[in-house]
């Protein structure tokens, strides 16, 4: 059975926004307005939901983010559904959604990372629709460094589409932007040189799969559940198996060390050709660097394990489909990724 990919969006079309996760207070709502505008610069709608409070750490009951993401994924006039950021504590939503519907209705874009991953990577494990890993809607005011594509690109690509990205070999290392007070802010601050890194080993690697995966804090709670069986997706959609990434986007080295091997004992990477791992700033303990704690879970694979990829938490961003066919290389003088979608 093959990946089930969105269709193609065109001007006109609608976008769903809605937090299933954390709203946006009101002090960053022009931050909000901003990213909006520039959606819809592009000849799109925007459809903005009722769940977008951001008093808390979640928009509103878990039970009304569940009916609208539902009701949006299986509008035939949304096309795409794009939250402003992540969250906390989306995976209250899961028991909720209507798995039925979201199977048999024709597949809609989701696109986000960190605690969409919940969401989104479930989506395409149960669903075997295709999803975007790697910007929010507040991110997108950004100017998209050279090498890399906006999410607003994937969605609109044609079927059969491949396009390489290429890491600009600069992230931010220190601070990050202050929404409220530049709301209107478009240009990354990357002021740290830095290329991929190969964990497992020495020379060259070039190898492709299916890509798959997300958020190491966020989907290490779904181990053991029916929402990450990785193990069932490859068999269904990639007999050829799978590249699957993970970044870790605040714990420290320890916890991210746990994750990784609870995610692997539970089967997670069992088909795994290869792991990308998310570039992270999330700490280092006094024993244990975050390279080291990938290395301590993930080392018994036996497959390439490639770092510091433009796939998390740190921009700039590099986005990834969920259940697109990749191809990873990476050598002492270029690192490049390829999607196909189809």
């Amino acid at each position: 059975m093959s990946v089930r990919y969105p269709r193609p969006l065109r001007p006109g079309d609608r976008i769903g926004v809605t937090s299933p996760s954390s709203g946006v207070p009101e002090e960053l709502r022009e931050r909000l307005a901003v990213a909006v505008r520039d959606v819809e610069a592009r000849g799109y709608e925007v459809v903005t939901g009722r769940c977008m409070d951001g008093g808390g750490h979640i928009s509103a009951p878990a039970a009304d983010r569940a009916a609208e993401l539902t009701a949006m994924l299986t509008d035939p006039g949304i096309r795409a559904v794009v939250p402003p950021w992540g969250g906390e504590t989306a995976i209250d939503l899961l028991p909720l959604l209507d798995w039925d519907r979201l199977r048999t209705a024709e597949p809609t874009w989701v696109v986000g990372y960190s605690d969409m991953s919940t969401v989104m990577t479930p989506l395409t494990l149960l669903t075997g629709a295709a999803t975007v890993h790697g910007n929010n809607l507040m991110d997108t005011p950004y100017r998209v460094p050279q090498g890399l594509v906006s999410w607003l690109d994937i969605v609109a690509a044609p079927p059969g589409h491949r396009f390489t990205q290429l890491p600009p070999e600069r992230h931010r290392a220190t601070g990050y932007d202050d929404y409220a007070e530049d709301p209107h802010v478009r240009t990354f601050t990357l002021d740290t040189p830095g290329r991929w890194t190969r964990l497992d080993g020495e020379g060259d690697v070039d190898v492709e799969g299916r890509l798959i995966g997300g958020c190491t804090e966020m989907l290490s709670n779904l181990t053991g559940t029916p929402y990450l069986d990785t193990s069932s997706f490859a068999r269904t959609h990639a007999p050829e198996g799978l590249l699957v990434y993970v970044e870790a986007g605040g714990h420290d080295a320890l916890t991210i060390c746990r994750n990784l091997h609870g995610m692997r004992l539970a089967g997670f990477f069992d088909t795994a050709n290869a792991v990308l791992v998310g570039r992270t700033s999330a700490p280092d303990t006094s024993s244990l660097t975050q390279h080291q704690a990938v290395l301590d879970a993930l080392g018994p694979l036996n497959v390439p394990i490639v770092a510091d990829v433009e796939c998390g938490h740190v921009p700039p961003y590099l986005p990834l489909v969920n259940g697109a066919r990749g191809r990873v290389v990476h050598t002492s003088t270029r690192s490049e990724l390829t999607q196909t979608l189809g």
